[in-house]
């Protein structure tokens, strides 16, 4: 087989690459994804909590972690990740927050050019049809309409929404969208939804053009191994990708590139299957390195901590815990209702410290209020 170019994983980026690049006519595109097709279930926003650790997942561990992860087995925390069309996109909660302006202009700083926050912004825009008549008519410089990627407000608002606004209002912070000038504030969240229902990037970039763009071909369940580099110059060119399909080893190969956008974790991975990391790394595990690199050698996640618990009143989220028959077909009829929810998760709110040592708009702490019964905290501050 035989393409312009191949794309390892339909995750939150590699479906648009596909979409984007295949709008060339031209150009022969190959996506490849280990995990299935997107199932139903996960487009119902309040059953995201059951999506982490299913088949649409891959169900990672850490490495024991001496100072983190101490309530769990053997000091090991799970990291989710999305095996699936529309990768983590598919597996997370939705919110819609872009970085904050400076981390983008320090990324153009550091010589990556066209990664300034001006520049970027038009690709956001670009790619966003914001349906919240609110936000794009307070803040339409920030905002986009005709995208393929709907952004809306839930519609159906817990009712602890406000009440937790309101609280830090009263701490003094402003009520803002977190994806316009100023980042530091509470805010509504904007999700990744349309209409009720989860939107991943499959679905708002891969499904109204997979049937209609003759160009472009997407292979599930393809794991793949390795990148297999041809020598034409001194830095080398990557040709083909071997992949395992249907319990048969099979080749593909690009004219032009081969993109890894299999995630933060996969993507330095089939790079080092591929013979490109830290040297005395891969000869340990018996792969010969064609290139010594820091592969993966500063990957970090999201420093996160549930230590602080608050007792809300009821929520939405209770609800779906007792598996409400009306909250279901309520749900299946107007895609409304508390399965149309987050619960308290659609607050959001982005803080200065006193210890932070950036500029006056970059927050360093990031506030979520994760909606869960006290009896499954407790049981999960056990395990």
């Amino acid at each position: 087989m035989t393409f312009d170019f191949i794309i390892v994983g339909a995750g939150s980026a590699g479906c648009v690459l596909a979409n984007r690049l295949s709008e060339i006519k031209k150009w022969k595109v190959l996506l490849l994804e280990a995990g299935i097709e997107e199932p139903f279930f996960a487009d119902v926003p309040g059953l995201a909590p059951l999506v982490s650790r299913s088949n649409i997942d891959w169900n990672y561990m850490t490495e024991p972690e001496p100072h983190a992860c101490k309530a769990r087995p053997g000091g090991r925390c799970y990291w989710a990740r999305g095996k699936v069309m529309g990768g983590s996109s598919t597996t997370n909660y939705m919110i819609y927050t872009r970085g904050n302006q400076e981390d983008y202009d320090e990324w153009e700083e550091m010589g990556n050019e066209g990664w300034g926050y001006d520049e970027v912004l038009e690709y956001f825009k670009k790619s966003e049809d914001n349906e919240d008549k609110e936000i794009y008519k307070k803040n339409p410089e920030y905002h986009g309409k005709g995208g393929y990627q709907t952004v809306e407000w839930l519609p159906y608002a817990d009712q602890n929404l406000p009440v937790l606004i309101q609280a830090w209002r009263e701490k003094g912070y402003p009520e803002r969208d977190l994806n316009a000038e100023n980042q530091i504030g509470v805010m509504h969240l904007q999700t990744t939804t349309r209409h009720g229902e989860r939107l991943s990037t499959n679905g708002a970039f891969i499904r109204p053009i997979r049937k209609k763009r003759k160009n472009l071909t997407i292979i599930t369940e393809a794991h793949v191994t390795r990148v297999i580099f041809e020598k034409r110059s001194k830095s080398g060119r990557s040709s083909s990708i071997e992949f395992l399909h249907e319990k048969k080893l099979r080749l593909a190969t690009a004219k032009k590139e081969v993109i890894l956008s299999a995630g933060s974790i996969n993507s330095p991975k089939i790079l080092m299957l591929s013979g490109i990391g830290p040297k005395e790394h891969l000869e340990s595990l018996g792969i010969k390195p064609l290139i010594d690199l820091k592969v993966g050698h500063n990957l970090q996640d999201h420093l996160t901590t549930d230590g602080i618990v608050i007792a809300l009143p009821k929520t939405s989220t209770d609800k779906m815990y007792k598996k409400k028959v009306k909250d279901a077909f309520e749900y299946k009829e107007s895609r409304c209702g508390p399965l149309a929810s987050t619960g308290p998760l659609q607050c959001g709110v982005f803080a200065k410290t006193k210890l932070a040592d950036s500029g006056p708009d970059v927050p360093d702490i990031q506030f979520h209020h994760d909606p869960s019964s006290l009896r499954d905290w407790l049981i999960n501050r056990c395990v």
